[in-house]
């Protein structure tokens, strides 16, 4: 129940140890604004490793051709692996493999329109490579599989060459010379996390017909439906021993083939991130601890310079039930406030730091400038309504020792204290 006299005498007791009060009050404080810190951070870093991550498919995987490293059924070591589009196909049959994309790299081009005209990197492929590289599309569309049948001369051009070649014109449509020969545009797309959009995509049959690739690869681009590390090592070891019939190479030889498994690496790193988050708890609560501490021990010293008065209050008939309310109250309130300032001036740095990243990101970017290994450092709302509690109850606990302590002194030594 609202006791005026009660309170009065806690502020009374405040305004008298005005520096003791503050500096318990600034432990807490700084206990509660060190964790939100370090989960902003723990959560910046962690969102943007998994955002950089997005810019492909997380369950994507590429394999390129390489050398063997180890003799095999009588053949030498040394031997280089030439994929073609049969490896394309044998590979999509494995099992628990998605999407698949042959892709046969011509290199530097020359892209011409009208009295424009520039070197850009043209990437041969099949449809599915915009799933597993998460193209998006700004105008248009993307090669379809009539485009393959067919061996369209069509292209899709990165953003940077459209600007460059066809300034503010429709580029969709209009024929761009690629190496002299004519090519319909079709769509224009960015690269998510890219700030250099230079690439071109043309069908992977057109490229070979038109440009001497006969039937050769030269990586492959894949997704594989995998959710765990188990299940995406599995299929990886699959599409070794698939390609190693084809090509007759020991599918232990990883000098043979190489292959990036996106997904493993994802998974990987996010279980470091999960321990470092652990790890920030720990010093985070360990901070926050330590400031409870030392509400105890102040606390504790109150209690003995007010001895005296405590034995005053129960020689008159005060109940113990109430000599422990005065002390907890006391404790909760100025461990309360003083984590509640922590708390907003913990979570506000993190939303201002985060605000003033987001004004950043819709400025202008140098193209040197990739993805970001930062993003969106703030902490969860239900995270802050959890510390505020957790506040109210270690109060509760810091003041409880030292008040049960002081319902326990009997009057009469009380009053004999000096």
């Amino acid at each position: 129940m609202f006791d005026i006299d009660k309170w009065q005498e806690i502020l009374a007791t405040i305004k008298k140890n005005k520096m003791r009060t503050f500096l318990t009050g600034f432990s807490v404080a700084w206990g509660i604004f060190m964790l939100m810190i370090l989960l902003g951070s723990g959560n910046g870093l962690s969102n943007g490793v998994a955002n950089n991550f997005m810019n492909d498919a997380v369950n994507a995987m590429w394999i390129w051709r390489g050398e063997t490293t180890i003799p095999y059924q009588g053949m030498k070591s040394g031997r280089p692996i030439q994929f073609q589009n049969q490896d394309q196909e044998i590979v999509q049959k494995v099992s628990g493999v998605g999407v698949s994309s042959g892709r046969y790299f011509m290199g530097n081009t020359r892209y011409s329109y009208l009295k424009e005209s520039g070197e850009y990197t043209t990437i041969t492929c099949q449809p599915a490579l915009k799933e597993v590289e998460n193209l998006i599309l700004n105008e248009g569309r993307f090669i379809n599989q009539l485009d393959i049948l067919q061996k369209r001369k069509v292209v899709v051009i990165g953003a940077d060459i459209k600007t460059a070649l066809f300034k503010d014109s429709v580029a969709l449509g209009e024929y761009v010379n690629v190496n002299m020969v004519p090519f319909k545009v079709i769509g224009i797309c960015t690269e998510p996390g890219s700030t250099r959009n230079r690439n071109a995509y043309m069908p992977l049959s057109t490229a070979q017909m038109i440009f001497s690739g006969s039937n050769q690869l030269h990586n492959l681009a894949l997704t594989i439906n995998a959710t765990t590390l188990e299940e995406s090592r599995a299929i990886e070891e699959q599409i070794r021993n698939v390609l190693g019939r084809q090509h007759k190479f020991d599918p232990k030889d990883e000098g043979a083939i190489g292959l990036y498994n996106k997904l493993e690496n994802y998974i990987q790193t996010m279980k470091i991130f999960q321990a470092i988050k652990i790890f920030i708890w720990i010093i985070g609560v360990g901070t926050l601890i330590a400031g409870i501490v030392g509400v105890s021990n102040i606390m504790l010293i109150v209690v003995k310079e007010r001895t005296k008065e405590i034995g005053i209050r129960k020689a008159i008939g005060a109940s113990p039930s109430s000599v422990i309310g005065l002390i907890m109250l006391e404790s909760i309130m100025i461990t309360t406030i003083a984590g509640y300032i922590g708390l907003v001036l913990g979570t506000g740095l993190m939303e201002l730091i985060n605000y003033g990243m987001m004004m950043q990101s819709t400025g202008p970017v140098s193209e040197e400038q990739g993805g970001t290994m930062f993003m969106n450092p703030t902490v969860d709302i239900n995270i802050a309504i959890y510390s505020t509690m957790l506040l109210i109850i270690a109060g509760a606990i810091a003041g409880y020792i030292p008040a049960k302590r002081a319902a326990s002194i009997r009057p009469i030594v009380a009053l004999r204290d000096e």
